[in-house]
């Protein structure tokens, strides 16, 4: 196979994810455009995959000698960008985005997997001294002092299928909260992407309230919510119940003892208008001696989800931490503040979810036919950063 370059993953973008349509009209808002859309769409998401999430950055690139090998025939400046982020529709970039991963499934790239999950959850990105948008939420010390400022959003990603793709990002507005961001952002979500696009929900326990498990089933998706202090009067009775019973199911898996308990017959609280709660609780006893224990409620009956595959259900709650959160603000530039504008802010952390969606599918789908190994992330950037320096074949057109 041919060594990845920008260009070869442009040309993937274009005819495998069929993107060609949306890079050429993102939404641009601009009245009079000097600049394509096309030629800043690409050089921004190109910025992200090779580590320069900063306008300066990509304007340093499309300025090099690497222009041409970058796929980006025009150079610009960093206002230029500023600009074009300002007045983007981020309702088209969602929207390649929901298309991109309904693609992927016709294709086939989550079949080894008998169960498709989506997991929502809250962060912060972008931290400032000063308020400088409509984003901005104040951050406070112990004495209730303003001490800066912070963007916090809620994302959404496909988990439990060996291929984590965050799709989707729903910022925390004016006395907005985690909670209210995170059922918009999944009413969105599955409305765009289809009640049978995904199996199940996982959510921490911060959602495990009645209107949100409700909201999640009118929507069509069963729920695997952590259950923690916060439902006082069920964690009573798991904890009664569990503690004088032999686990259901052990095994060992990955060096790990796995201890299971499981039972569908709890009564649901006052609120809840669910038949009866299934809660499972699992117990890793992992090879330094440390002890994990966690406990999980859900509205799947035991006949429909056995034990085993419910625990890796729950599980897959922390693909969103390790391989959302953490990969994008260590490796895509989630965090940095390109320019202090609401709808440039949100632009940013859509073109960065993107760039991560094509990134996994080009190296862990695309890459991957044939029997040669799977490349990492990090391998992938030195392979682009490395074809940059080596001179272009002459178009003869």
């Amino acid at each position: 196979m041919k060594t990845p370059t920008p260009r070869r993953l442009l040309r993937y973008v274009t005819r495998c994810l069929r993107l060609g349509r949306y890079l050429a009209h993102p939404g641009d808002g601009r009245p009079q455009p000097q600049i394509p859309a096309r030629v800043l769409l690409w050089a921004l998401v190109l910025g992200r995959l090779l580590r320069e999430p900063s306008f300066h950055g990509v304007e340093q690139l499309v300025r090099s000698s690497a222009c041409r090998a970058l796929g980006v025939y025009q150079s610009f400046g960093d206002d230029a960008l500023s600009y074009f982020t300002e007045r983007l529709d981020p309702a088209r970039t969602r929207a390649a985005l929901i298309d991109t991963l309904r693609r992927a499934k016709r294709n086939k790239a989550f079949q080894n997997s008998p169960f498709l999950g989506l997991a929502i959850d809250g962060t912060t990105a972008g931290r400032s001294s000063s308020q400088g948008c409509a984003l901005c939420r104040p951050r406070h010390n112990a004495k209730k002092e303003v001490i800066g400022y912070a963007h916090q959003l809620a994302t959404i990603s496909v988990v439990g299928t060996g291929l984590s793709l965050p799709f989707d990002a729903e910022p925390y507005g004016p006395g907005d909260s985690e909670y209210a961001a995170g059922q918009r952002l999944l009413v969105r979500a599955v409305s765009q992407l289809g009640a049978r696009f995904a199996d199940y929900l996982v959510v921490d326990s911060a959602y495990s309230t009645a209107p949100f498990l409700h909201a999640a089933g009118r929507v069509g998706l069963h729920v695997v919510a952590r259950l923690k202090s916060n439902l006082p009067e069920l964690s009573r009775a798991v904890e009664k119940r569990f503690r004088s019973q032999p686990p259901t199911r052990v095994l060992h898996e990955h060096h790990q003892r796995i201890e299971i308990w499981d039972a569908d017959d709890f009564d649901p609280w006052e609120t809840l208008h669910w038949p009866t709660v299934r809660v499972i609780r699992y117990r890793q006893h992992k090879p330094d001696g440390s002890v994990v224990q966690a406990d999980w409620l859900t509205d799947f009956s035991s006949r429909q989800v056995p034990s085993l595959s419910l625990y890796h259900m729950a599980k897959s709650r922390w693909e969103i931490e390790n391989q959302g959160f953490n990969d994008a603000k260590n490796r895509y530039g989630f965090e940095h503040i390109c320019h202090h504008h609401a709808n440039s802010v949100l632009i940013s952390w859509l073109l960065s979810l993107l760039a991560m969606v094509i990134e996994r599918l080009y190296r862990l789908r695309y890459l991957h036919r044939g029997n040669h190994p799977v490349r990492s992330a990090e391998q992938l950037c030195r392979l682009f950063w490395l074809s940059l320096s080596r001179p272009l074949t002459p178009n003869p057109g």
